[in-house]
């Protein structure tokens, strides 16, 4: 994985190719290492050129402090001029949702917002699922799950083991996780209306974390924002990957058609 330093920070993330395709970047949910976005990137990195970034205090990369979407969004700033991208497809799960629309508001390279499970404020957010979904005890990552997938999909053991494999190597813990759990909890986007670039909101409609009404909210007060449904839970990107990532490559497809 190529690595770039932001204030004394190494920071790592991953790159399909550096070329002059459209270019993708993957921001990830509270605590979430890479692995959140095997389905989503893979799928479009033929089409696009992809960046999979990981955030301070996961999969290898510096755990300094500030934890704060400002902060996020500058490391995502310099990950993108490391990476040698001048315009940007921001795609964000969760607080990854929120530091894209952050990004959008900063900085001049984002070219659309595909926000999955976000909200426009941290006071949407329910704390005691969301603790649910980030126990302290590693040994607790396998019950956790039941926030993120339905009964159904969980069932199927393989696969929840190797999920919480990959949490394990992956994910944030202790203060890194407090981090971003408080940089989520304190997010205001500010004027929504003050974002004109398209965006797509796609919300579990059993999200336990945040409901699927505040999805609703965000797509209505972005000027250019539409919102999709998906079933399951909060992880329904992944339960559901094949009919999220058409979702967002259709999104795409409308966006370079119509140009910046």
């Amino acid at each position: 994985m190529p690595t770039t330093e932001i204030d004394g920070t190494t920071l790592r993330y991953e790159i399909s190719e550096r070329d002059d395709r459209p270019a993708v970047a993957f921001v990830p949910d509270v605590g979430f290492g890479p692995w959140m976005w095997g389905w989503q990137a893979p799928a479009l990195a033929g089409a696009y050129r992809t960046v999979v970034t990981a955030s301070r205090g996961t999969d290898g990369s510096d755990s300094d402090g500030p934890y704060t979407v400002d902060r996020f969004a500058a490391d995502l700033d310099g990950i993108l001029s490391d990476a040698g991208v001048r315009r940007v497809h921001l795609v964000g799960a969760g607080l990854g949702g929120m530091v894209a629309l952050r990004y959008a508001r900063e900085y001049g390279r984002a070219r659309s917002l595909s926000l999955l499970g976000a909200a426009g404020s941290g006071d949407r957010i329910d704390r005691a699922a969301l603790s649910t979904l980030y126990p302290s005890d590693p040994g607790e990552l396998d019950d956790s799950l039941s926030a993120a997938f339905t009964d159904r999909f969980r069932s199927e053991s393989e696969f929840v083991d190797r999920v919480a494999g990959w949490r394990r190597e992956e994910d944030a813990s202790g203060g890194a996780l407090s981090g971003h759990r408080d940089a989520a909890l304190g997010f205001e986007a500010g004027p929504l209306h003050e974002l004109s670039i398209p965006a797509l909101v796609c919300h579990g409609v059993d999200d336990p974390i945040i409901p699927v009404e505040a999805g609703e909210t965000l797509a209505e007060e972005l000027p250019n924002g539409r919102f999709e449904a998906v079933e399951g839970r909060r992880c329904c990107y992944i339960e559901h990957a094949a009919a999220v990532t058409d979702a967002i490559d259709g999104f795409l497809s409308d966006v370079g058609a119509a140009g910046d």
